[in-house]
């Protein structure tokens, strides 16, 4: 009688999903990768609602769904922790150096922007700080920590100086990012290979950028 391993399936997703964690970050160590690669779940998770939880875990693979709930704790989140405090997490969770965050969380979140279903991460994201997504997609940690933490920004009153300076540099930073992704996406020298999806993809980013920022809303959709 053959017997068969009715967990072969779970097992072989999870590492389908860590495979392509450790190609994006250049790595054979696939240790290193699962560290990585749960750094970014708990920052994440930590960082967002319940709901947001249930949505994003759901499309996770039943072993990293695992990963994901450890040691969670429902009714601590989110944690509105700014820049330093995220750098800190996701450094000591992956085995790494704060100044190291940025060159590894960014190629992270490339590779599961592929895996999960188009637009999840960019509405969880919307909600964030700017400062926390643009983390997110490997902006230094000096450039981070000059843009002022801001929460609920719509809810805020514009009369008062500081809220209204805060959210137009969230605003103009927002731009300035999504005007150099789209310009990378779109520069292109003759010699290069011919890439067809290289230019939606800029455009893609370049809105997802725009919607943190708050410069479009959720359901604009971009040519």
């Amino acid at each position: 009688m053959t017997h068969h391993d009715p967990l072969a399936p779970t097992v072989h997703t999870a590492h389908v999903w860590l495979h392509a964690v450790a190609e994006s970050l250049d790595t054979e160590d696939r240790r290193f990768a699962l560290r990585a690669l749960r750094a970014w779940l708990h920052t994440l998770r930590d960082r967002i609602g319940v709901d947001s939880s249930a949505h994003l875990s759901a499309q996770l693979p039943e072993l990293l769904r695992g990963v994901y709930y450890e040691n969670w704790v429902p009714s601590h989140v989110p944690v509105r922790h700014g820049s330093r405090e995220f750098l800190a997490q996701f450094a000591r969770e992956a085995g790494i150096e704060p100044a190291e965050v940025p060159a590894v969380v960014a190629p992270v979140t490339f590779a599961l922007e592929e895996l999960f279903s188009p637009g999840l991460l960019s509405r969880t994201f919307a909600a964030m700080p700017l400062e926390l997504y643009r983390l997110y997609y490997g902006a230094s940690s000096d450039i981070a920590g000059r843009v002022h933490p801001v929460e609920d920004l719509d809810g805020a009153e514009e009369s008062v100086p500081g809220d209204l300076v805060a959210r137009l540099e969230r605003r103009v930073l927002a731009l300035t990012d999504a005007v150099a992704a789209l310009s990378a996406g779109l520069a292109q020298l003759p010699t290069d290979p011919a890439d067809d999806t290289r230019a939606a993809d800029a455009a893609r980013r370049a809105h997802d950028l725009l919607l943190a920022g708050g410069l479009v809303g959720p359901d604009h959709r971009s040519a």
